[in-house]
């Protein structure tokens, strides 16, 4: 059984996916590799473009609600990703743009520290994944899996919750108890990423259709996405106590 708390990347989706016939059509781990460059290449572009001290916010809030809606079409559509990926990647890009720059107006620096400890966590955990230093055992992926969940419905409640004008307290707070939580939230957000890197290793080993590199790519980036808004949560409230 390969799990992962990507919701992108569930149980049974490359078990759902065609084996390949061909290795020349087989999903593999380097093109997989590839592709997530391309895509994270798109991001860069497409923030540069909303990067701006005074971000337009239609094009912020456009990018983030399509970037949600490209990503369920990808979900559910996986054939798609060869042409959903990229599109998934610029509309994250429009939104990460503007509202990193929001952060960078209130926490000069912040923008950068966030990106190179996003990164720095992804190069450091596929070295450690690759080494054999860190295993996805069962245990692994059912605690990594519990967490995510726990986070969710944890931002779902607050989320519910800020429509009726009610607050939850400290969470998302600048003081010990937020801060606490980000660093969990964070770190929770890194150990995807071995899941991830273990749930390509097997699709690739079970000759999965060469489209599935390209969402291998999309459920990548879900993670570093993720990632980078609670480096950015977490560095800001850490800021916020200077």
């Amino acid at each position: 059984m390969m799990r992962s708390g990507n919701p992108a990347l569930r149980a049974d989706v490359f078990d759902q996916a065609p084996r390949s016939g061909t290795i020349g059509d087989a999903m593999t781990i380097n093109g997989t590799v590839g592709k997530t460059a391309f895509s994270l290449l798109l991001v860069v572009l497409a923030a540069s473009l909303t990067w701006s001290q005074t971000p337009n916010p239609l094009i912020m809030i456009g990018g983030g609600i399509g970037g949600f809606i490209v990503a369920m079409v990808t979900i559910f559509k996986k054939q798609w990703s060869p042409v959903t990926t990229p599109l998934y990647a610029v509309l994250e890009g429009l939104f990460l743009g503007g509202i990193s720059s929001m952060y960078e107006a209130r926490f000069p620096g912040v923008v950068l520290n966030a990106v190179v400890l996003t990164l720095g966590t992804l190069g450091a955990l596929l070295i450690a994944y690759r080494s054999g230093v860190i295993k996805a055992t069962e245990n692994f992926k059912l605690g990594v899996v519990a967490a995510t969940g726990g986070i969710a419905v944890v931002y779902l409640v607050t989320m519910v919750l800020g429509m009726f004008g009610v607050g939850v307290p400290y969470v998302h707070e600048s003081g010990t108890i937020g801060i606490a939580f980000s660093l969990f939230v964070v770190v929770i957000a890194a150990l995807n990423l071995v899941l991830d890197f273990d749930f390509i290793e097997n699709g690739a080993a079970a000759r999965a259709p060469k489209y599935m590199e390209w969402y291998g790519a999309f459920g990548l980036m879900v993670t570093l996405v993720w990632l980078y808004l609670e480096m950015l949560r977490l560095l800001s409230k850490l800021q916020g106590r200077n």
